[in-house]
């Protein structure tokens, strides 16, 4: 059975996704590789580096020596490192939220991309683009900042994380057909709910932690 190596940049990632392999994917072996410093040093300098990418690089180098078969990047900040890396290395080598940008370019030519960190929106906008593009779809994407958002989680104040995160959802969903959201991290914020109302329209959000693991599956599954 192939081995899933995941790499995230926020610490708990690892439990999260863990636990989520583990529901969607019992039978495949999977290892975590937290490095918190490759969003950290991509947010202080607010757009990804050289240096972040060798890091990344080194990391995926790592785990394909250590035995994995597919690799995934779980940070939108992050995820330009792994374009084209999988030819490099002989092994597929995949973004998290790939199938999210897919399935939001499915599903409506109107989408929102809400992100806690500046740096993620045009990573997954620009995802998103690319995805509509192999599709041959339209879409205008708009991009909004739950400003303060991150911050809040990171120290701690989880629900006032969560009320920005809604407000920007709602305020998005107005000029929506579907939302995205850039981290896995905001997906909290939803509570469980799939969609946000707008003017009594219910406008679907998608999140990249359960979709990206289908997507795994079915790649391990040699059906993609």
């Amino acid at each position: 059975m192939p081995g899933v190596a995941l790499i995230h940049t926020v610490a708990g990632l690892d439990k999260v996704f863990g636990q989520l392999c583990a529901e969607v994917m019992p039978d495949v072996p999977t290892r975590h590789t937290v490095d918190e410093s490759l969003l950290q040093d991509t947010i202080a300098v607010g757009h990804l580096t050289d240096d972040v990418r060798a890091r990344f690089r080194a990391h995926a180098e790592a785990a394909r020596a250590d035995g994995a078969d597919l690799i995934v990047l779980t940070c939108s900040s992050v995820g330009p490192a792994a374009d084209d890396l999988g030819d490099q290395l002989g092994v597929p080598v995949l973004r998290i939220d790939e199938a999210m940008a897919e399935r939001a370019a499915g599903l409506g030519r109107r989408v929102g991309v809400a992100a806690t960190l500046p740096t993620t929106l045009e990573p997954t906008a620009t995802l998103v683009r690319r995805a509509a593009e192999r599709l041959g779809r339209e879409v205008v994407v708009t991009p909004a900042l739950a400003d303060g958002a991150f911050a809040a989680l990171k120290a701690g104040r989880a629900e006032e994380h969560d009320r920005t995160v809604m407000d920007v959802l709602r305020s998005l969903a107005a000029q929506s057909d579907v939302i995205v959201l850039a981290q896995a991290s905001m997906a909290r914020a939803l509570a469980g709910a799939e969609t946000v109302e707008a003017d009594g329209r219910p406008v679907p959000v998608l999140t990249s932690p359960r979709l990206g693991v289908e997507r795994l599956r079915a790649v391990v599954a040699g059906t993609l």
